[in-house]
């Protein structure tokens, strides 16, 4: 949903926006008779059947014979020191959303892999300059997304660095009435090179992470679905999970090949695998 633009999934001769993709899906599964919530779950209770899956605090829940938990994987943040002060407010994991905010400014882009190379690109959309941070000297995203980035004349790369510290003004208390605190204001960020531990600071208006993802499963806590260490679903058969009649795909299982064509084959596979195991076929 948050990807900018989607350039590898069949059917599409440009690349598609990631939310214009994710529309087109919506309307074509409505178009079968499909019934969209708009609502995040909170828990889902396998234990017996119909399951049943509660959301909004348990105001509202919806029962069901079989389950496909296709959740993904939510970006990660640094950890770096004043982060909690301009997260989502000068900090960014989502430059589709954010981008625009940054028409004519200088911003940052921390990551190493195609995910931080395609928001790079997107960034030069709007920024006057993007400036690409990576911890290590090689970069894990593909030659040809790299090679675009190196000949692009917004984009300038640093390699060896890690943010330290977001570099934070917060401005004087408001007048008035109640006279808190203004909001914090990002200004740029103090990196630090990891062979030589020299520091330096980088002036920008805003910085997007793409640090890696980790899975949206906290809401499967006491469900009996079986998880790995990093939180991932294991599945034990094909789709299904370690309970039966449960089923996941997508990036909330696959930690190695993340794409949306992937995750898209898989939630075929899961669909059809419900579909049989509720049909009592063999599995």
């Amino acid at each position: 949903m948050l990807t900018s633009d989607v350039e590898n999934f069949p059917g599409y001769r440009e690349p598609v926006p990631g939310p214009d993709l994710m529309e087109d899906l919506r309307q074509q599964a409505e178009r079968f008779g499909a019934e969209v919530v708009h609502r995040n779950a909170d828990t889902l209770d396998a234990s017996t059947r119909p399951f049943r899956v509660t959301m909004r605090g348990g105001k509202m829940q919806v029962l069901a014979n079989s389950v496909i938990i296709s959740t993904g994987a939510e970006a990660q943040w640094l950890g770096a020191q004043n982060e909690e002060l301009v997260k989502g407010a000068g900090v960014s994991t989502c430059a589709t959303c954010d981008g625009a905010f940054y028409e004519g400014k200088e911003v940052l882009m921390v990551g190493g892999g195609d995910s931080a190379i395609t928001e790079a690109l997107f960034l030069t959309r709007f920024a006057s300059k993007v400036t690409i941070l990576h911890r290590r000297e090689g970069f894990r995203a593909s030659p040809i997304m790299l090679e675009r980035t190196r000949t692009h004349p917004k984009i300038h790369i640093l390699t060896n660095k890690v943010v330290k510290r977001w570099l934070v003004e917060t401005p004087p208390p408001l007048q008035g009435e109640g006279g808190g605190a203004g909001a914090a204001v990002l200004r740029g960020a103090e990196v630090t090179d990891v062979v030589t531990g020299e520091a330096m600071e980088l002036p920008a208006a805003g910085a997007f992470l793409a640090v890696g993802h980790k899975p949206v499963t906290k809401f499967l806590k006491g469900s009996g679905v079986e998880l790995d260490g990093e939180g991932y679903i294991v599945n034990r058969k094909h789709t299904m999970t370690s309970v039966e009649g449960v089923f996941a795909c997508g990036d909330v299982v696959d930690k190695r090949y993340r794409q949306a064509i992937t995750a898209a084959g898989m939630g075929c596979q899961a669909a059809m695998d419900a579909e049989k195991w509720l049909e009592g076929e063999p599995f």
